[in-house]
């Protein structure tokens, strides 16, 4: 909620310092007489009802200013997706990105994949681990993934103590050998 309240009012901010900027420029270009600009400011001077709109304005926009700022300047934890744990000992964080390195290193000591990448879903039941391949033609594609389903969940498990909930496979592909050429000697 407070990043919409602070996009919404950088949006406030930034219209205002619009409008400021076009109003000074159509003053240089001569667009606002100069005596418009004296009534104006002759107005802030003395004019009780338009001073209190001026102040009124300024408050509010350096009270946003101020919010603005202090967001630029701040210093922020990355909030990067983790999966956290609770023990007696203390809290644990795995970040998602060592689930899906881990679901890459158990994938990648089955025989016949390649070119592989893992997505990584927290669900209430457990991990959710998408795994997208390319096999080489040679293996089942059934007897492949379920030994790479396996696999992973077990490795996963065994590492992280998460349970996982599903791994799917998506083949994407199957390489293409290359033709071998013998070479003739004439």
């Amino acid at each position: 909620m407070a990043k919409i309240i602070d996009r919404f009012l950088l949006f406030i901010f930034s219209l205002v310092v619009i409008f400021a900027l076009v109003i000074l420029l159509l003053c240089s270009f001569g667009v606002i007489s100069f005596e418009d600009s004296r009534t104006f400011l002759h107005d802030v001077y003395f004019d009780t009802r338009t001073a209190a709109f001026l102040i009124a304005g300024c408050c509010i926009l350096l009270i946003v200013a101020v919010r603005l700022f202090y967001l630029s300047v701040r210093t922020s934890t990355p909030n990067v997706p983790s999966i956290d744990q609770r023990t007696e000992f203390g809290d644990i964080r795995i970040s998602l990105d060592t689930v899906e390195n881990l679901a890459l290193k158990a994938a990648s000591r089955t025989r016949g994949l390649k070119d592989l990448k893992a997505r990584i879903k927290v669900d209430q039941a457990g991990l959710e681990i998408e795994l997208r391949t390319v096999v080489d033609g040679e293996t089942s594609i059934p007897a492949i993934t379920e030994e790479v389903q396996t696999a992973i969940k077990s490795y996963i498990e065994d590492i992280t103590g998460i349970p996982v909930a599903r791994v799917s496979v998506y083949v994407a592909n199957v390489v293409q050998s290359a033709p071998a050429f013998k070479s003739r000697v004439e």
